[in-house]
């Protein structure tokens, strides 16, 4: 990998190096939807249940799932602890075909590779998407954020036409459609996440509802509930902790606890691939 900084004009990957792990890439193009705090929290519980797992940060600049996972270190280290942990770096190559070296390399070695990708679209973002198995697009339960993906008439909220990141995840499928069969990877899975629905109100979010249904049947997306709004997802970032850590937050609320069950219900959603083990499975609750 190279320190040099992106060069957005190379040219978009069709395909990468044969797939040795199931890859889980975070994208959208929008910030504050709770990409990277999902990113993690999805890697740490497949660490949990015994998956080997690395992520690639493809945001030089913030490297949120990178800083998450370096404080991570640095509180096992001066509590003595062992945690599950996923690998993680940053990608700061100025080429894709780089970007497909470093998947090949990264992904060799463990059973899921999450990759998630910046707020905005750029060549690597794209080669990401084009080379997900399962792509998750985590959006806040509004129409701001629904405009991500489709715009909607101001009097009916129907949807009238598919926005920019939903035409390019549509053109990547029909790319990776192609390259199923001679590569043997699975066809994408598109998952909408539903983050903050809890803060929504009632009709609103009754209209986001039928949008994204009809949304989905157009461009074949799958839809599922989220991580809400809670103080607890920003008050352990400084740790690198997660709610999966039990026995070292404290005293846990009501409200963590149902997180976790949150947590539990969208690694079933994700309907990922059965792996074996490095050790004996945890319960997540």
């Amino acid at each position: 990998m190279s320190d040099e900084p992106h060069d957005k004009s190379a040219p978009e990957a069709q395909k990468a190096a044969p797939r040795a792990a199931h890859r889980i890439v975070f994208a959208n193009e929008k910030g504050g939807t709770g990409k990277s705090t999902t990113a993690v929290h999805v890697a740490v519980a497949l660490s949990y249940l015994g998956a080997r797992v690395a992520i690639i940060d493809l945001d030089p600049r913030q490297r949120t799932s990178f800083r998450y996972m370096e404080n991570r270190v640095g509180t096992m280290r001066l509590r003595g602890l062992t945690l599950p942990t996923p690998a993680c770096e940053v990608f700061t190559g100025d080429s894709v075909e780089e970007l497909l070296d470093a998947i090949a390399r990264v992904e060799a070695d463990c059973d899921f590779l999450i990759v998630d990708n910046p707020g905005r679209d750029d060549p690597f973002a794209r080669a990401a998407v084009e080379n997900a198995d399962t792509l998750v697009t985590p959006l806040n339960d509004s129409f701001v954020d629904f405009d991500l993906i489709g715009q909607v008439d101001g009097e009916t909220f129907k949807v009238k036409k598919l926005s920019f990141f939903a035409e390019l995840v549509w053109e990547a499928r029909l790319r990776r459609s192609r390259a199923t069969i001679e590569q043997k990877r699975p066809e994408m899975d598109w998952i909408v996440v539903r983050n903050r629905t809890g803060h929504v109100e009632a009709r609103n979010m009754a209209r986001i509802e039928k949008a994204l249904a009809e949304m989905s049947k157009r461009v074949g997306f799958r839809v599922t509930r989220g991580l809400s709004e809670r103080v607890i997802y920003r008050e352990l970032f400084p740790s690198g902790l997660t709610l999966l850590d039990k026995g070292h937050l404290g005293e846990l609320g009501t409200s963590h606890l149902v997180a976790r069950q949150e947590l539990r219900a969208l690694i079933k959603a994700l309907n990922l691939p059965d792996f074996a083990p490095a050790a004996p499975q945890l319960e997540l609750a």
